[in-house]
């Protein structure tokens, strides 16, 4: 058997900048070789990021990727990493039209590329409209092992590359991800996994980004199954890093030996230089990290795509409404976590028709999470709006939410903060929600979560606080056994929704309206809910 030391380099990328990554790509190499790496694998585009989208359509684009990546492979070398192997993904363009690419690097130049096969085309996914798909799977040989190489999607679907990689006789696949999050999704690749190293006789390497991606979030969860399906070792969740794992693997086959019966063609390279020798054993391997439980997960998540979308926009604080309800009880714990407390502006908008225990109940969870807190009454605001408009009804009752949105906005303009909404997908999915009012926001953390789990992640965050020996942040974490009508008059407590036809009660805290169509705003998308 052969012994590679393999890094996994599961690490948050930004979309476009292709500097950047290069840079961070450049920087995670030097961490890999000092931890005593050969071998460091990246996700899927490294250097444009992914999902590039409509990027992909310029040719200025997909040249300019092209030239990130030899300058790359020339910057490794200049670095004194010129042994060590490299897996990248980018984006190629071969007699234009662009592909989805990966290369393997070593010695200042790029020894393979590899075009990815199956391209999905669902869900999240439309990549059929902007990649041809490749068709021969590449093999390197690098330290006496033959290295297969795949995308993503390729691991998804029957035949293609894993079964080629059968008859090529590899020792090892390596399978780069840009693998969006789901609830539950992690235990669906890792039995996939296991079953494409079985069908392919060769241990699979998996490694996925991390970080988030306007409505994507992106869980890493990387890890290395053998060539049985055992399960080696598993990278953290929602966590960057380079995690290094060593492995034992059989020696490549003679080339005279070609393929037979392949599905798909057979492209063989051969790295220039032999891998850097270990200066010892490898101190701290990566070992088999268990997922996290289901709300702690979710949490993770939505912090991580809060935070991500907050950075990468360029903004530095944001803000929001608090009204002493769990939805925006949550988002507030949520951004304070993504950025810090300090970043975080809560703005309690009282009516005529807010309880005081609501407005008290908003100045204490600022307190606690050491945000900002500035109280902006809507009464008059409101006033105003009916003496000059003379509304009544439904037009009155969406006025208040709408003069909180105009407020919001305002504030944001002035400031520089990123609105957040507080809506949740229980509301969204029934029309619960007044467009230019409660919609209004630049990102939405709670889009993609229905109201019981809001529940669930409030009691959650309350005993993880509890456990640290901090203070649960939120003071009420039980869902009230039936809707309160003190939210406006009288006669409009209730009203029907458009699209189920069933009445919908009143908040605490919140104007009663009827329900509108409403934007679609970025958020973690967690669409298995």
């Amino acid at each position: 058997m052969t012994v590679l030391r393999i890094a996994l380099a599961q690490v948050d990328l930004v979309v476009g900048d292709l500097a950047a990554n290069a840079a961070m790509t450049l920087a995670r190499c030097r961490q890999a070789a000092a931890a005593g790496g050969q071998l460091v694998v990246f996700p899927e585009m490294t250097l444009t990021g992914y999902p590039p989208e409509d990027l992909v359509l310029r040719r200025s684009f997909r040249q300019a990727s092209i030239s990130c990546l030899h300058e790359l492979a020339a910057g490794l070398a200049e670095a004194g990493l010129a042994e060590l192997g490299v897996l990248v993904g980018y984006l190629d363009d071969t007699d234009g039209a662009a592909r989805n690419a990966a290369a393997f690097l070593q010695d200042g130049r790029v020894v393979a590329s590899y075009f990815k096969h199956h391209l999905p085309n669902y869900g999240v996914f439309d990549e059929d409209r902007y990649f041809q798909a490749g068709e021969a799977l590449s093999v390197v040989r690098f330290g006496g092992v033959d290295i297969g190489l795949t995308i993503c999607e390729d691991v998804w679907q029957d035949g293609g590359p894993f079964s080629a990689a059968a008859s090529a006789q590899v020792g090892l696949l390596l399978n780069i991800n840009g693998s969006p999050y789901e609830r539950d999704k992690d235990d669906v690749r890792l039995a996939l996994v296991r079953r494409r190293a079985i069908e392919a006789g060769a241990a699979v390497v998996y490694v996925n980004q991390v970080g988030g991606q306007d409505e994507l979030v992106f869980d890493g969860d990387s890890f290395v199954v053998a060539a049985d399906g055992t399960l080696l070792a598993r990278a953290p969740q929602f966590t960057e890093g380079v995690f290094l794992i060593e492995l034992d693997l059989p020696p490549a086959a003679s080339l005279d030996a070609g393929p037979v019966g392949s599905v798909m063609p057979i492209q063989r390279s051969i790295a220039p230089l032999p891998p850097p020798v270990p200066a010892g054993p490898l101190a701290d391997p990566l070992g088999i990290c268990p997922p996290l439980a289901d709300e702690a997960e979710v949490w993770q998540a939505l912090v991580l795509a809060t935070a991500d979308y907050v950075g990468k926009n360029r903004f530095r604080s944001v803000v929001l409404g608090v009204s002493g309800g769990i939805d925006s009880a949550v988002v507030a714990a949520i951004a304070a976590d993504a950025i810090g407390g300090a970043n975080v502006y809560g703005i309690g908008l009282p009516s005529a028709y807010s309880s005081d225990h609501s407005q008290t109940d908003a100045v204490e969870l600022i307190r606690r999470l050491g945000a900002h807190f500035q109280l902006v009454p809507i009464a008059p605001m409101v006033s105003a709006f009916l003496q000059s408009l003379e509304l009544t009804g439904v037009a009155e009752e969406n006025l208040q939410a709408r003069v909180r949105g105009t407020t919001l906005m305002a504030l944001s303009n002035q400031f520089g903060h990123l609105v957040l909404a507080t809506g949740n997908k229980s509301e969204l999915s029934v029309g619960y929600s007044t467009i230019y009012g409660d919609a209004v926001g630049g990102y939405a953390p709670l889009k993609d979560v229905p109201k019981p789990l809001v529940w669930r992640l409030a009691r959650w965050r309350n005993a993880e606080a509890a456990r640290l020996g901090r203070q649960p942040p939120i003071r009420r974490t039980r869902s009230p056994s039936r809707p309160r009508q003190s939210c406006g008059p009288a006669s409009s407590t209730r009203t029907r929704c458009r699209t189920t036809r069933s009445w919908i009660g009143c908040w605490p805290a919140t104007s009663m309206r009827m329900p509108a169509s409403t934007s679609c705003w970025p958020t973690a998308s967690t669409s298995s809910w």
